[in-house]
């Protein structure tokens, strides 16, 4: 066979003759399987590079049942929660001698499904998934019945017995609006992506479980302070609908909202351009305060105070619980609930008196 270039690919039969071993030889040493001594190892390993040989990731998979791949699926990959989660799965799968394979459901069942069945296809050893849904799950069995090992990250999926890493995120939504209250702030929104039918009722189930933790914990902590009706505060399907639109409308009108939480950092942006195209000045005129503490959030003016996810940390401990998987660890699901961190800056502020 002949690569790009014309010249015919170095095999394995090139590099056993040139190491003076037999072809089963080279491909034991080449492949790290079975009995092979140090010193021919070394030798096969050394004619390798000086041919220029590179194995063939497919016949390495059939003979040892290892891919050294693992898939991770992510939501969207304009946010920069996923690109820093994507990250530190990929520096512990590199340390471990893996390699990452990238999809994007866009938060959408169906492109999700092709995502995983396409990750399937190329044999990963396991796969790390932030679900579009925690409630719809069939997508992720189909890992399950493939017999691969499975990881989500981000989002739970509460009927599946699987390890999952996520952070704490209905306490982070109680800090956030505690400090908006504690301001004295009343009508503050929370607005977010996330699809959903009709109006935010208490007994929804929202089909991303940390959306669905952020919303509880501001619910609750309104209506402890005894704001009433607090669900109506709650503004979904902000990108259906558009961020910047949905924010003018309830930052205009005599009903208008004196404080925002938002959901995760693309909608802050959002937030804070409507309030800007209205001539609102943060915080004199609305506060603001989001989840994730992407770059943008420290360099404007004012700073936007945020609470920080671990979110480098949330993929590379949903690496390290894949890859243990992968090496054989059968003990039960592991929930890993990492802290979040309030970063305080000068975006809340009292609400103007009316």
């Amino acid at each position: 066979m002949s690569g790009d270039n014309g010249r015919r690919e170095v095999t394995v039969s090139d590099v056993a003759t040139t190491a003076g071993v037999s072809k089963a030889t080279a491909a034991r040493a080449l492949g790290d399987y079975g009995a092979v001594s140090a010193a021919v190892r070394d030798r096969v390993l050394a004619a390798a590079e000086q041919l220029g040989y590179r194995p063939n990731a497919l016949a390495k998979t059939m003979s040892t049942g290892r891919s050294n791949t693992l898939g991770i699926v992510i939501g969207d990959i304009e946010n920069p929660f996923f690109a820093q989660a994507t990250r530190g799965a990929a520096d512990v799968a590199n340390a471990a001698g893996f390699d990452l394979i990238l999809s994007n459901s866009d938060e959408d069942a169906e492109i999700e499904a092709n995502a995983i069945g396409v990750q399937l296809a190329k044999r990963v050893d396991g796969l790390l998934v932030a679900p579009a849904s925690s409630v719809r799950i069939d997508n992720l069995r189909t890992i399950i019945d493939a017999g691969r090992p499975l990881v989500l990250f981000d989002r739970a999926a509460p009927e599946l017995q699987v390890d999952t890493v996520i952070a704490a995120n209905r306490k982070g939504a109680r800090d956030l609006t505690s400090l908006l209250l504690a301001a004295g702030h009343r009508r503050i929104a929370f607005i977010s992506s996330i699809a959903h039918d009709g109006p935010f009722r208490r007994a929804d189930s929202l089909t991303s479980s940390s959306v669905d933790e952020r919303v509880r914990g501001f619910v609750e902590t309104l209506e402890a302070a005894g704001v009433p009706e607090p669900e109506r505060f709650v503004h979904l399907n902000a990108r259906i609908e558009g961020v910047e639109q949905l924010a003018r409308r309830l930052l205009e009108g005599d009903a208008a909202v004196t404080a925002i939480v938002a959901s995760d950092s693309l909608i802050a942006l959002g937030v804070f351009r409507a309030a800007r195209a209205l001539d609102l000045r943060i915080p004199d005129d609305l506060s603001l305060v989001a989840f994730d503490d992407a770059d943008w959030t420290g360099v404007t003016t004012p700073g936007v105070t945020v609470m920080a996810q671990p979110i480098h940390e949330i993929g590379a401990e949903a690496a390290r619980l894949l890859i243990r998987r992968i090496r054989g660890d059968g003990g039960p699901p592991v929930t890993s609930v990492l802290e979040q961190r309030l970063i305080a800056r000068d975006s809340v502020a009292p609400p103007r008196a009316v």
